[in-house]
């Protein structure tokens, strides 16, 4: 597959010791990670095809991923 933006340890590089003890430790951060990542695959898949989707869609789909986001960093801020 193709590189893939937006990926939680790109954004975040000097944490991604706190990412992985996180997705081990604490059972929402997980959740919250593979939400995050399912949804960011899914978009990339969306625009790498240039599958006609919707505008509208495809604004609920970013607002999720960037809530989803706020949420994760918020958590690794601690």
């Amino acid at each position: 597959m193709s590189h893939v933006q937006h990926e939680l340890a790109q954004k975040f590089p000097q944490k991604t010791d706190l990412i992985h003890k996180l997705k081990t430790t604490n059972a929402h951060f997980s959740r919250l990670f593979d939400d995050y990542h399912e949804l960011n695959r899914r978009i990339h898949r969306i625009e790498a095809r240039g599958t006609d989707r919707s505008r509208e869609l495809m604004k609920e789909l970013k607002l999720e991923r960037i809530r989803l986001l706020d949420e994760l960093t918020a958590m690794l801020d601690g």
